[in-house]
């Protein structure tokens, strides 16, 4: 376990300290923003319910619950139990972190950005991609891009948003199956 954690480490600080370019330093503050994409999901959320109509209620209920269930297993059943230092907060770390946001006040294990955003990608990937094929790779792209900005700027390990992508995954998975049980938008 130790070694796992030492490499974590190194990866952080490759991420953190190596990538830095003024150009990704000015956009991944906002990129890992969950209130920079709220244009995306009114449009998002407007498209569906302009496609589906009424139809869209039952998916919009099931995204919003998809969110919900990944966001509370991370933040409160996990991150409440491992209690894991943010890198900006851990004594050993934050010396050396290159902090681009406030470090925030929460445990770092696991990310909920990235449980939240790979949880939203997969149901919307298993959910809508059998019609539309080709959102699947991007909307793991984005998902991944926003995850590994939570590194970049110096508030998650590599280790917290993997672990919140698989976590994600799984969480998106059931919530799919769970609703393309009772309903659909075909």
């Amino acid at each position: 376990m130790q070694e796992l954690l030492q490499l974590d480490q190194a990866l952080f600080y490759w991420i953190n300290n190596d990538w830095h370019t003024p150009w990704l330093d000015a956009i991944m503050p906002y990129w890992r923003d969950k209130s920079f994409w709220i244009p995306l999901y009114a449009i998002g959320v407007a498209l569906v319910v302009w496609k589906y109509r009424f139809k869209s209620l039952y998916f919009l209920v099931a995204v919003a619950i998809t969110i919900a269930v990944a966001d509370q297993t991370s933040s409160e059943l996990i991150k409440k139990n491992v209690r894991r230092l943010r890198p900006c907060n851990d004594p050993e770390v934050k010396t050396q972190v290159d902090l681009l946001i406030p470090c925030g006040v929460g445990y770092s294990f696991t990310s909920s950005h990235a449980t939240n955003h790979f949880a939203l990608a997969a149901f919307l990937s298993l959910t809508l991609g059998r019609r539309y094929r080709r959102i699947r790779v991007p909307l793991y792209l984005w998902a991944a891009s926003i995850a590994l900005g939570q590194v970049y700027v110096g508030v998650h390990y590599p280790l917290d948003i993997t672990i919140g992508a698989l976590l994600g995954v799984l969480v998106g998975w059931v919530m799919s199956r769970l609703y393309l049980r009772w309903f659909s938008l075909s």
